[in-house]
């Protein structure tokens, strides 16, 4: 895709992350309509109400690139543009009046993103992102932080929804790293907390069984802001969101180190 069809990309994906944002905040302290898609996985009317604001303004500015949305999961074609779509990343968030959750977009080419928005509406933050274009926050340019020492760091991390299900439930990592650095704050919105490491309000970051809408956006942030993001076991990331590690760069190898060792005293919990 030619550089103006990037540029515009990015600024329609930011037009539909704020009106997402603006439904959001809208109707937060209304009463919400909550469904389960899973034990501890949920789903509101809010979700789908933004979902579909999105949709209309990506299909009227580029008709013909499937979109990839996390209600809507349509079937996509392998090759070619896709537009990846979480309408309101931390529902569980939402559903609760945490103020903590987002609405996030990317579009994808040949498996990588080239642009990406990630709306934070509460606090009116626009965290964006062009490949090559360095990543901006309210249009001024962003940075990861200079953190070099894992105990001076400030991480997140996030537990899976299927954690009574799967043996691997990130709580023994959590541990750990507890005990490693001055605190790993639990968000609920991984977006989010991608772009927190990208403008260095965090410093580093990891999660394992999410998907390519929680992730997409956030990490393309990350990158471009100086960040460095692979998955737990330091591979190339794959934008699938089944293990994520994003960090300034400089705790990237410490980290896997780190998260590559049991929690001090034995396993913890899992």
């Amino acid at each position: 895709m030619d550089e103006a069809k990037v540029e515009k990309a990015l600024r329609v994906a930011r037009e539909a992350a704020r009106r997402a944002g603006e439904i959001q905040r809208q109707r937060l302290r209304q009463g919400h309509r909550v469904e389960h898609k899973g034990t501890f996985n949920l789903v509101t009317e809010v979700d789908r109400l933004c979902e579909e604001a999105i949709l209309e303004i990506l299909r009227a500015e580029f008709p013909g690139v499937p979109v990839l949305a996390e209600e809507s999961r349509p079937d996509t074609r392998a090759e070619g543009p896709l537009w990846v779509v979480d309408p309101l990343d931390g529902t569980t968030n939402y559903a609760h009046g945490y103020p903590m959750f987002c609405c996030a977009i990317a579009l994808v080419e040949g498996g990588r993103p080239l642009a990406g928005a990630v709306y934070e509406p509460l606090r009116d933050e626009m965290f964006s992102a062009r490949r090559g274009g360095g990543a901006t926050l309210n249009g001024a340019p962003i940075r990861v932080s200079r953190t070099a020492e894992l105990s001076n760091a400030l991480l997140a991390t996030g537990f899976p929804y299927d954690r009574h299900q799967q043996p691997e439930t990130n709580l023994d990592r959590f541990c750990a790293l507890t005990l490693l650095t001055r605190g790993v704050r639990r968000g609920g919105s991984a977006a989010m907390d991608l772009c927190l490491t990208a403008c260095g309000r965090l410093d580093g970051y990891w999660e394992i069984r999410l998907r390519p809408w929680d992730v997409t956006a956030g990490a393309l942030i990350v990158e471009e802001a100086g960040g460095r993001v692979t998955d737990v076991a330091g591979r190339p990331y794959d934008y699938s969101g089944a293990s994520t590690l994003a960090t300034n760069g400089l705790l990237h190898e410490i980290l896997l180190a780190a998260l590559a060792q049991p929690a001090p005293h034995g396993r913890c919990f899992g």
